[in-house]
């Protein structure tokens, strides 16, 4: 789908060079020939060649060359009804700054990263919960906006296996340009094994000062499968999986999780979750080692 708009851009930008050229032509023409004259007759004919011929037939040969181009790939990312195997679902929840994705098929939801199977449609239904945002990944199709209490749709398919980037690309606040989406297509049995992973997995909550700390602080906000139930920050259940932390600003690796957690007000200013001042290093250690045994 994004070789198809890909197409459509450079059809318009190769239409355009050509008219641009035509356009300059006639206008050195018209700087370098010599005055003629004619006659009221004559120059009314001219005047008619020209407004039917540039201004009647040019834009509609034109437009309807544009639309030849443009509706067949508009129609592709439609979420119109397929037959044979159906599309995916997958929403897509954009915050203030990382993205809630969702499997309603499987009751599976993560955070800052987005898998799909290769060779199957999927319909990415879109949402903001706070500001506008929008839902972009380059190398697999066009952007969508995503609107506080509207849900829009856009059906997306990757025709090989890879990592990609998505993108929130409408500014929504000091943090946008960190609000980066994991993408990666695998093939179907890697995906459904993916998605088998995360269905029905439970963990133990960390003992001592580390799970008190959770509890009262973390476990408020965060979901951890069997351990918490908060909605309010990027579910934690399958954390230790994830490439990166703070949507795509440092890696996910033990320096960068023990980094995040006594310094994530710095690394990405004016997130909501709070400063961590308070607690010592030592529990936040243990609370790192935790985090980083939450896999499938």
């Amino acid at each position: 789908m994004a070789r198809d708009v890909a197409n459509v851009w450079w059809a318009m930008f190769g239409f355009s060079v050509v008219v641009l050229l035509a356009v300059s032509v006639l206008w050195i023409y018209a700087m370098l020939r010599r005055p003629q004259t004619h006659s009221a007759e004559e120059a009314k004919r001219i005047n008619r060649r020209w407004v039917i011929g540039g201004g009647i037939v040019l834009p509609t040969v034109s437009i309807i060359a544009l639309l030849a181009f443009g509706i067949p790939t508009g129609r592709s990312m439609l979420p119109l009804p397929v037959e044979g195997e159906q599309p995916l679902r997958v929403q897509v929840i954009g915050h203030q700054w990382w993205w809630e994705v969702r499997y309603p098929e499987s009751g599976v939801v993560t955070a800052n990263q987005f898998i799909l199977p290769v060779d199957r449609p999927v319909d990415v239904e879109v949402t903001s919960a706070d500001v506008i945002h929008s839902f972009w990944v380059p190398r697999l199709g066009g952007k969508l906006d995503m609107v506080p209490g509207r849900t829009n749709t856009l059906r997306l398919q990757a025709a090989q296996t890879g990592v990609f980037r998505g993108q929130c690309s409408e500014f929504c606040g000091s943090q946008h340009a960190h609000m980066i989406l994991h993408v990666e297509a695998l093939e179907a049995d890697a995906f459904a094994s993916w998605i088998e992973a995360r269905t029905g997995r439970e963990h133990q909550p960390p003992g001592g000062a580390a799970g008190q700390v959770f509890d009262e602080r973390c476990g408020q906000c965060h979901r951890v499968a069997g351990v918490s139930d908060g909605n309010r920050a990027p579910d934690l259940s399958d954390l230790a999986t994830r490439p990166t932390l703070g949507a795509g600003v440092i890696a996910n690796d033990a320096e960068g999780l023990r980094r995040w957690l006594s310094d994530h007000q710095s690394i990405k200013h004016g997130i909501a979750m709070p400063r961590h001042d308070d607690i010592p290093e030592e529990t936040l250690g243990q609370l790192a080692d935790w985090l980083e045994t939450l896999a499938p």
